[in-house]
């Protein structure tokens, strides 16, 4: 892919690398034969980001050419939003203690030029920085207040670098263009390029090691060449067309910030963040099921003020939800007064909002998967054995029930029109919903996103063919986007 500098100042980035072409904004901004380039990486280092500059339009324009440029509008516009800039400030807690420690003052600038600063003390919080924050020169401002918190970080023109750091940029700018960081080598039969994010490390991820290779045997076969990445990846998104999450997604983490980056460079991505933010939540659902006369069963959205309604209203057992759990991890049951004002404060000092349900004993739950709003795969899975629930956390061999995978013409048409219809409020993307049948009766009981996608499970019917036609999806997505 080849690689264009944009710079008001080109003899300071006259490199003579392979692949890298130095234009100013205006030569870029006019040359028509650009347009015909259909494949480029834009860096964009003009003295001036501002709506409708020179250097906005660089941005602009080379996204309307199908370039791809660092950093795009929607990234310069990102990085004002101050809830993502507090939730990276939290994740590199360690490093951003370490890195300031030893500083006297309460307020801290520091300028990051292609993930590096001039003091050497500061390289490794500079590299976590440039790596969340995609943007050749960034400028983060940190305040002390008991610990050292990150205030803001915003990019920043090549006419606010103070001019005797110029040099040291220079350096940084040659050994970063010099590194072979955007392409690996990879096969010209490939049409699209599909990143799988992965942790290695999750106990109980939604895609075992047999599925993922069966993912990535499918795309092969479909024209992708397809790689494995992990959350230290998250500065080569940029690199794909697309991106699959195979890791327990949430809001606050990573997952959700890998899907909104890869948006907003253009990717197609399944788990897409509205479908994230919206799953990922059970009060969202709770009443969003309420206000388009979905089944549930009978729920109360708990706050501080009504926790006394739960008895009277739902009775005993009933079931405790945090708005993010998962895998039924933040689910529990109370069966009588004190169990539940035990586990409901317990649960209302992590979230100010609780989902109390009432408690509908069976023998299994459905599992229907919905991808562009059509049934893909529908399982029964069975409780744990002597237990209340699929997953049994509370044994440490971590136990969870059997299941069974039917051909759809033996599930319950109820089943499958509540599926369908339940997500299609959602979105068109990868759903898994689980439902109960009670007193011949179905009941919503919520909608995954990540929904689990393992080797001999959710395959069991579609065997190869579920693979393909995610894969398929993918394909059909980029194809649409691009016309």
């Amino acid at each position: 892919m080849k690689k264009i500098i944009v710079t008001n100042t080109p003899n300071l980035f006259q490199m003579n690398l392979e692949e890298i072409e130095v234009l100013t904004p205006k030569a870029y901004l006019t040359k028509t034969e650009l347009n015909k380039l259909s494949s480029a990486r834009v860096f964009n280092l003009c003295n001036d980001y501002r709506y409708q500059s020179k250097g906005y339009y660089v941005s602009l324009l080379a996204e309307a050419r199908g370039h791809k440029p660092i950093p795009s509008v929607k990234s310069i516009q990102d990085l004002k939003a101050p809830a993502i800039v507090k939730i990276v400030s939290e994740e590199l807690d360690d490093i951003l203690q370490k890195a300031l420690k030893n500083l006297k003052s309460d307020e801290f600038t520091l300028s990051i030029y292609f993930g590096h600063n001039v003091a050497k003390q500061y390289e490794k919080l500079c590299r976590e920085l440039h790596r969340q924050f995609q943007a050749p020169f960034l400028r983060a401002r940190f305040v002390h207040n008991k610990k050292w918190l990150m205030q803001s970080i915003k990019p920043i023109s090549l006419s606010e670098i103070p001019e005797d750091h110029l040099p040291f940029v220079q350096e940084f700018a040659l050994n970063y263009f010099s590194k072979k960081r955007y392409e690996n080598v990879r096969s010209t039969r490939y049409q699209y390029d599909l990143a799988i994010l992965y942790n290695p490390e999750e106990k109980a991820p939604p895609s075992d090691k047999k599925a993922l290779q069966k993912f990535m045997e499918a795309a092969d076969k479909n024209g992708f060449y397809s790689e494995l990445i992990t959350k230290d990846d998250y500065d080569r998104l940029a690199e794909f067309d697309a991106l699959f999450i195979r890791e327990t997604t949430t809001v606050n983490h990573h997952t959700y910030r890998f899907a909104s980056r890869a948006q907003s460079e253009g990717l197609v991505v399944i788990d897409d963040p509205n479908s994230i933010l919206k799953c990922t939540n059970k009060v969202y659902l709770a009443e969003l099921m309420e206000i388009n006369k979905i089944p549930v069963p009978k729920t109360l959205i708990v706050h501080s003020e009504n926790k006394k309604e739960i008895a009277k209203k739902l009775g005993f057992p009933c079931v405790l939800k945090l708005p993010d759990s998962s895998f039924s991890q933040g689910v529990t049951k109370a069966s009588d007064e004190k169990e539940l004002a035990l586990k409901l404060n317990n649960m209302l000092n992590q979230s100010d909002l609780v989902i109390a349900q009432e408690f509908l004993p069976t023998d299994f739950d459905w599992r229907v998967g919905v991808l562009d709003e059509q049934v893909l795969y529908a399982c029964k899975y069975y409780m744990a054995k002597g237990h209340w629930q699929i997953y049994n956390w509370e044994d440490k061999k971590e136990t969870t029930g059997r299941y069974e995978t039917l051909p759809l013409d033996q599930v319950p048409k109820n089943v499958l029109d509540m599926a369908l219809k339940s997500t299609k409020l959602i979105g068109n993307g990868l759903y898994g919903v689980d439902i109960k049948e009670s007193g011949g009766k179905v009941y919503l009981i919520e909608i995954n996103d990540n929904p689990s996608l393992e080797s001999g499970v959710e395959d069991k019917i579609l065997k190869d063919g579920l693979y393909d036609r995610i894969i398929k999806s993918f394909k059909k997505r980029i194809e649409r986007s691009i016309t």
